[in-house]
């Protein structure tokens, strides 16, 4: 039988939980004397959990108490833009990163700049938004990484004392197609070997084949960045923000040498060689790259490819997944295996592999059954 007796009250003034018709999320409810014209303060607490519902009760009521908090109603997105291009500056996070939240808020402030970063959390905002994009023929990994961007603004706002946003930015992204899986083994990569014209593109062709690296990476080598006695190239910078260094193979380090020669430690250490007889570093191949595949007979192929193909040989040479992933720069197994492709001779290895087992199998048991027979023959004969 259910009890009758009322539930006691919370006192006067300490605020109260609830939760909307049809919401299983709780939303908190109180008054500060004198603040917000006499209105109360209403919003959600984004979370199922009444205990921590009741915490985020108590900080709001805090905030609002000693002035830490601001009209969340009056912050636009295009503030929240400015404010996240201020502090990675400040930060100073890598130029590239800056320039892809730069061309991601191209896209973005034309849709939510005017918009109050709370209505910008509705779905309507968002699913508008991708429709839009979508109709001027973006693909679906572009809108997600641009949404992104939006979304590291939003967590930057919600981050600020006071705090600028009522909640983190959310949305469901869009499917995207399955990441490339193009990768070439040895008998490819001699191929590109024997047709590379440039000293510099055959020496690329190698570390990125060797240890993975991207050519943004590759790019960025100075002399001094090589040591030649040690047999060590390090790089000071990635992409991931980690200097780590390879050691290299009589291949490499030979092609490092011919292209370092005759150099001052601060020059790059790929350069080309103009008509002028003027040696300028080298900072776009794609022509040289397309005329090298073309020749190969793998059109078509990316230079990013031979990045899949490095961590490929690696586990495959029996270098450990930890030595791999230093060397390659990956700092996660998810993307790291995402790298490391099956391909149909791996299938094929495998299933060599499985039919040795068997066959060993069957070897020792019917060596155990003749054992056996002969014993039984023996024991028969006495």
């Amino acid at each position: 039988m259910e009890s009758t007796e009322k539930k006691n009250r919370r006192p006067r003034g300490t605020g109260c939980l609830y939760r909307q018709k049809n919401s299983r999320n709780w939303h908190i409810k109180f008054y500060i004397k004198g603040k917000n014209g006499g209105k109360p303060f209403q919003e959600t607490a984004n979370t199922e959990s009444r205990h921590e519902a009741m915490d985020y009760l108590n900080k709001r009521k805090g905030e609002e108490t000693i002035g830490m908090a601001v009209d969340c109603e009056k912050v636009t997105v295009a503030l929240l833009a400015e404010k996240m291009t201020k502090t990675w500056e400040r930060e100073q996070r890598k130029e590239s990163t800056r320039e892809w939240a730069g061309y991601c808020w191209k896209h973005l402030l034309p849709h939510f700049g005017t918009m109050k970063a709370a209505d910008a959390l509705l779905t309507a905002s968002i699913e508008g938004y991708q429709d839009r994009r979508k109709a001027e023929g973006a693909a679906n990994g572009t809108i997600n990484r641009e949404l992104t961007a939006l979304s590291c603004a939003f967590t930057l706002g919600y981050k600020n004392k006071p705090r600028l946003v009522p909640a983190k930015f959310s949305f469901t992204r869009l499917p995207e197609p399955k990441g490339r899986q193009g990768f070439i083994e040895q008998k490819r990569y001699d191929a590109l070997a024997a047709n590379c014209p440039e000293l510099y593109m055959r020496a690329m062709l190698a570390l990125a084949y060797s240890f993975g690296f991207r050519k943004s990476e590759l790019l960025s080598f100075r002399v001094s960045d090589v040591d030649l006695m040690e047999g060590m190239l390090r790089l000071r910078d990635s992409k991931n923000g980690e200097p780590r260094q390879a050691s290299l193979t009589a291949e490499t380090r030979k092609l490092l040498a011919e292209c370092i020669s005759g150099k001052e430690p601060g020059e790059s250490v790929f350069t080309r060689t103009e008509l002028s007889g003027k040696r300028v570093p080298v900072a776009d191949f794609r022509g040289t790259w397309n005329a090298v595949t073309k020749a190969a007979g793998c059109p078509g192929l990316l230079f990013h490819d031979l990045r899949r193909s490095a961590v490929r040989n690696l586990i495959r040479a029996g270098v450990s997944r930890d030595v791999a992933m230093d060397i390659s720069g990956h700092k996660t197994d998810s993307v790291f295996r995402r790298y490391n492709i099956t391909s149909e001779r791996d299938l094929q290895d495998a299933a060599r592999k499985i039919e040795s087992a068997q066959s060993s199998y069957r070897t020792v048991i019917a060596e155990e059954v003749d054992e056996k027979t002969k014993a039984v023959q023996n024991e028969t004969i006495q």
